[in-house]
């Protein structure tokens, strides 16, 4: 009877031993098992997917075979792991131990989302709704809902969002987009207030987050931004009225047509700064460090009128004689190739944001009016190219 017991022990054992020895080469050869692929395919791995489920759909899907296996290789090998949300790149000579490693890493496909500097509130909403990879959740919102889902509900959203680069992986809401693009505008304009000079004309870091709006939308080359700002300053400084046209333009919303008359200048809105003494009540447009920095560091200066030379500059001037002669030159005798921002280098093509917008006008980068209009100048519209007076 102990010889039997003997017996059947190294039977059970020689046995085991055998599916062991299987169960170890069949979990080696499914981990080591290339990728059924044809070409390059990205695996989306949804919020709350588990790896047994992933093993199962990819089984299905004919990607992989033996996913009972590999269940077996993870729960011994990877427990804990945890397997990040996104989308996995798999190209044809792939194993399943190097998706493993992807999946350990986290190295999920990102996208770009690109805001850019002078954008309104709606172009931001527009890029948002048209990028196929992010989790849409704002649509047919308003803009006073979409600041209540972002944590903020008693925020006007108008250049409260920074303008860079931000990348994401599939499945990451249009509300985290905003809530990061709305910290780091937050944080940008906090250091920068922080290290302001002394007297200027702004109450609290808002003021001169709306004034650099204004820089922003007034600038067609980066160099300037300083003295357009302390054109800016140095009115508010003596209580003469900024009289910028882009605050005139977004006064007019959709009735914008490309073409501001003296009318327009006229008209009472908000935003009018030909009729309203010193800010505008909220920003204009979202705006970059640049303008935040030069709204908070005016260049010195004594200029207090600039006008568009027709290739993105600007000519600066102490007094509106001097001005209103700079306005003949290069407004009312404007050449054929006048421009009021810099021609692309070397005549290439202007570089287009990664996500197209359409434009609630044709906005461009204008100067600023005067006080008096110029006398040979009644008549004439500005073309939305402001000529600070």
């Amino acid at each position: 009877m102990r010889r039997k017991l003997l017996l059947l022990l190294e039977i059970g054992l020689i046995l085991a031993g055998l599916v062991l020895g299987y169960s170890a080469w069949k979990v080696s050869t499914s981990v080591k098992q290339s990728l059924h692929l044809s070409g390059e395919e990205l695996l989306d791995v949804p919020t709350g997917t588990n790896p047994n489920r992933m093993f199962y759909r990819m089984e299905n899907d004919g990607l992989i075979e033996d996913a009972f296996w590999l269940r077996i290789y993870w729960r011994f090998n990877m427990a804990g792991v945890a397997l990040h949300t996104g989308e996995y790149r798999m190209t044809p000579g792939m194993t399943v131990r190097d998706l493993f490693d992807d999946w350990q890493r986290g190295n999920v496909v990102q996208y770009n989302l690109t805001l850019v500097e002078g954008w309104t509130f709606r172009q931001v909403r527009g890029a948002l709704a048209r990028h196929e990879k992010i989790k849409q959740t704002l649509v047919g919102l308003s803009d006073a809902e979409v600041m209540d889902k972002i944590g903020h509900p008693t925020v006007f959203p108008e250049g409260r969002f920074f303008p860079d680069t931000y990348k994401f992986v599939r499945g990451m809401t249009d509300v985290e987009l905003l809530q990061q693009a709305y910290a780091r505008l937050e944080e940008v304009l906090a250091k920068e207030w922080a290290d302001r000079p002394a007297e200027l004309p702004y109450r609290d870091p808002y003021q001169a987050l709306i004034m650099a709006s204004l820089v922003e939308k007034e600038t067609g080359v980066p160099q300037e931004r300083g003295q357009i700002a302390g054109v800016f300053v140095r009115r508010m400084q003596i209580g003469m009225m900024l009289q910028t046209d882009p605050t005139v333009i977004y006064g007019m919303g959709e009735r914008y047509n490309g073409k501001i008359t003296r009318a327009d200048l006229r008209e009472s809105t908000p935003y009018n700064t030909y009729v309203i003494s010193g800010l505008p009540p909220t920003p204009i447009a979202m705006v970059g460090r640049e303008a935040i920095h030069a709204a908070l560091n005016p260049a010195p200066g004594s200029s207090l009128y600039f006008v568009a030379r027709g290739d993105g500059s600007h000519v600066f001037s102490d007094d509106l004689d001097a001005h209103n002669s700079a306005v003949r030159e290069y407004q009312l005798k404007r050449r054929a190739d006048y421009r009021s921002s810099p021609a692309p280098a070397n005549g290439a093509a202007p570089t287009l944001p990664e996500v197209p917008v359409q434009q609630e006008a044709p906005v461009a980068p204008p100067a600023t009016e005067t006080d008096e209009a110029p006398a040979d100048a009644t008549e004439a519209p500005t073309n939305g190219e402001s000529t600070t007076q």
